[in-house]
């Protein structure tokens, strides 16, 4: 893997996801048609920041993490991994940005990460996760717990 290009004109509000597979263009389409699909009972047009450039196959989550630090509007980034284009339901990879040196206290970085640093959601969950993270309205560890009690560790939906 090369350098990571700089992520440049992404929205505040637009959620950001990353490819980082690119064995299956078939897989990708249904991951891409699936993002931009109205959400909210269709009440709402999906807002997504698209990254496709082969300059990130086969990142890891520390490289895409470390790409993404310096966005202050940003709480959590997506990823199409290999897992996503393998599995039925396309499961995107969400990833906290939130590092530990953010927080004064040790134990408000611990409740955050206390269902761990990722966890699985469906496409159609992406836009829900990023825009209740994005206004404060709910907390990472708050989805990483619902995709916890999932059989497949997936968030789908409250």
């Amino acid at each position: 893997m090369g350098a990571i290009p700089a992520i440049t004109g992404r929205d505040e509000f637009h959620a950001l996801v990353v490819r980082t597979d690119y064995k299956d263009d078939r897989a990708w389409q249904e991951v891409v048609a699936a993002l931009m699909k109205p959400w909210g009972d269709g009440q709402y047009e999906a807002q997504v920041h698209v990254i496709d450039d082969r300059a990130w196959a086969e990142a890891s989550t520390d490289d895409v993490l470390a790409a993404v630090r310096t966005d202050e509007y940003l709480s959590v980034v997506f990823l199409a991994d290999r897992m996503t284009m393998e599995i039925g339901s396309h499961a995107l990879l969400a990833v906290t940005t939130a590092s530990r040196e953010e927080f004064e206290e040790e134990e408000d970085y611990e409740a955050l990460i206390e269902f761990g640093h990722e966890f699985r959601t469906v496409p159609a969950g992406v836009h829900d996760v990023h825009a209740n993270l994005n206004i404060g309205n709910m907390g990472f560890e708050e989805y990483a717990e619902e995709a916890k009690k999932d059989p497949e560790g997936t968030y789908r939906s409250f």
